[in-house]
């Protein structure tokens, strides 16, 4: 039986969704009549349960809260200061090394795909060296210096094929590392991206970034918005900033009941428990001519952005796909620094997505979309024109390739 190991992490929700899509896809196929066990391991739990909260948590109050430092750092690191490869160092990617290194011994897995740049770049650490240990009279001082570290000679381990997901539409340097056998990106445009950072065209697929199949699925628009307390009969705004409530949601909401239009108003705060009590004293005790229903945590994002009409939000990764899937148009007043906001730079580049500027504010440009529908229906065609669907299915037909290959040559050896 063939074996896949798929090293996501917890920073925000896209990369574990990510993972899970893949693993539903590559389940249901087989290498030589034998079923694909498929594992996702959470590399910073794999690490320890302080490092996880640390840095998970770290990323979910730094985005909240200090969302313009998070984008300083972004930025900083991927800048020429920090080269590519050069990530391999990191004391927190040593010590995941190790930990993978003894998984890897455990496992036996014959393919490894990454939904998130950290676990990949110590994997490519250990197949570096991998690598280099095979040309042992060419090893340099570094690479005997890093396998003394490793223990290497008493215990080597072997790094099976790598796949890359990158889950946003851009490209940091740590995703950038040589020994990467494939990446997987969101669109053509983000495959440019990688191609004139020196990487090999042959080894990016734009198959688009992975949404689990059922996300697809939906029940009628009416059954949906009924059970939300809204009428089927109006237009519908979803208002939201992703699993955990980021943006300025309050302030938003606020603009949206200002404007003199006939809508209605579905505001998703996530996990931010805070946010939902916040919104909901709110509207307790202001005056406002809308029907404004206010949703925390949901597993329902199929159907209810089918049943949107517009969808006020920030643009992550796995957001921007599932709304692009939906062929929802978005409204973007808010953003993360650094990942979303280049995001939001690829959706404006297609002319898949509104945003917010000082001069054209919010009610503007939702009083235009309400008030004038071609406008409204070019979004959606843009948004058709970019939108790839069938990705999991595409990343799980080149795994399967690629382990029935490792297996050709492995009989032609033997």
């Amino acid at each position: 039986m063939k074996k896949v190991l798929i090293m996501s992490a917890s920073t925000g929700g896209g990369h574990n969704r990510a993972a899970k899509a893949i693993q539903e896809e590559l389940e249901l196929k087989n290498i030589n009549g034998e079923p694909i066990e498929c594992k996702i391991i959470d590399s910073l739990k794999l690490i320890n349960s302080f490092t996880d909260k640390l840095i998970s948590r770290g990323y979910e109050k730094s985005a909240m809260y200090t969302p313009e430092a998070y984008g300083s750092i972004y930025r900083l690191s991927d800048t020429e200061l920090v080269s590519k490869n050069e990530y391999k160092d990191n004391p927190l990617t040593s010590l995941l090394a190790r930990k993978l290194k003894t998984l890897i011994k455990t496992e036996e897995p014959n393919l490894i795909i990454g939904t998130h740049p950290f676990p990949m770049i110590a994997l490519c650490k250990l197949k570096k060296i991998s690598n280099d240990k095979k040309l042992t009279e060419n090893s340099s001082n570094e690479i005997e210096e890093l396998s003394s570290y490793f223990h290497w000679s008493e215990d080597p381990v072997e790094i099976p094929p790598l796949i890359s997901i990158l889950t946003d539409y851009t490209v940091h340097s740590t995703h950038i590392q040589n020994e990467i056998n494939y990446y997987i990106v969101g669109h053509e445009y983000v495959k440019e991206l990688l191609v004139s950072e020196g990487e090999e065209p042959e080894k990016i697929k734009p198959y688009g970034i992975p949404v689990e199949k059922s996300f697809l699925l939906h029940r009628d628009k009416e059954t949906i918005l009924n059970e939300l307390n809204l009428n089927p009969e109006k237009k519908t705004i979803v208002l939201m900033g992703g699993s955990f409530g980021a943006g300025n949601i309050k302030e938003t909401l606020d603009e949206l009941l200002e404007i003199n239009r006939d809508f209605q108003i579905l505001v998703i705060t996530g996990r931010n428990k805070a946010l939902k009590e916040k919104i909901d004293r709110r509207l307790a005790t202001t005056e406002h001519n809308k029907n404004v229903q206010v949703l925390g945590f949901t597993d329902k994002m199929n159907d209810i952005l089918y049943a949107a009409d517009l969808i006020v939000t920030k643009p992550g990764g796995l957001t921007t796909t599932e709304t692009l899937l939906k062929g929802i148009p978005m409204i973007v007043p808010y953003y993360i620094p650094g990942q979303e906001e280049e995001n939001l730079d690829f959706l404006s580049n297609c002319g898949a997505v509104i945003r917010v500027t000082k001069k054209y504010t919010l009610p503007v440009l939702v009083k235009v979309l309400l008030d004038y529908p071609e406008r409204v229906e070019l979004l959606k065609k843009n948004i058709e024109s970019i939108k790839k669907v069938n990705s999991a299915q595409n990343i799980a037909n080149l795994s399967q390739e690629i382990m029935e290959n490792e297996e050709a040559i492995k009989e032609q050896n033997n």
